[in-house]
């Protein structure tokens, strides 16, 4: 079970403002450059479907209080062909690999805390809704120097993918040039019960890609 921590809800937050913090103060953003980290984490407890980010400490957080940075040292080259043309601009853009390196983050997603029978085809749905940007952002997989296109802000959103319950996944990450990205994703799920359409509601992720 993932560790959670929360600093400041509920009582707390309460107590705060009898003590005279009318307004709580905006907390800094935590900047992840580098290790493991769950981008999307989905949890189903309680009859509430929820996405967050689960970094390389095992902290849940909510991702408006993350900032994901991508350094230059993750700038590639564009391999040729038109199998190849969703991906980066002038042949060139930053990549979060979804092969693990030190230098970078090990970017990825689960649904190990969707228990089974919940969901029809024991399965969610993430859509990526929007995805603002200097360009264009997608997500995608490589299998014997093939990529498989799995979200591209740049052919039209909303799209869609069907993810498994008990999954945890790496994919590649790709932005097409330098500059401040906000994707936002929403997951759903069917109830295998009464049909019900579930949502974890929108929440947006912030990616920081250095020149």
């Amino acid at each position: 079970m993932h560790l959670r921590r929360r600093i400041l809800t509920g009582l707390a937050l309460t107590a705060a403002l009898l003590a005279g913090t009318t307004t709580p103060a905006a907390a800094t953003p935590v900047v992840i450059s580098s290790g493991h980290v769950d981008v999307l984490d989905v949890d189903y407890a309680g009859g509430a479907l929820t996405v967050n980010l689960l970094d390389d400490d095992s902290v849940e957080r909510d991702p408006a209080d993350v900032i994901l940075r991508v350094p230059n040292t993750a700038k590639v080259t564009v391999p040729s062909g038109s199998k190849w043309s969703f991906l980066g601009t002038d042949n060139q853009a930053w990549v979060l690999p979804q092969a693990s390196s030190s230098e970078l983050l090990w970017a990825g997603w689960n649904t190990e805390e969707v228990p089974s029978g919940v969901f029809q085809n024991n399965r969610v749905t993430f859509r990526l809704t929007n995805a603002t940007g200097p360009a264009g952002f997608s997500a995608y997989t490589v299998f014997g120097g093939t990529p498989t296109v799995l979200f591209d802000s740049g052919d039209g959103l909303p799209d869609s993918l069907n993810v498994n319950y008990n999954t945890h996944a790496h994919v590649n990450w790709g932005f097409d040039a330098a500059g401040t990205y906000d994707v936002t994703f929403e997951v759903t799920g069917v109830l295998a019960a009464n049909g019900t359409t579930i949502s974890s509601g929108a929440k947006t992720w912030t990616f920081e890609v250095l020149p």
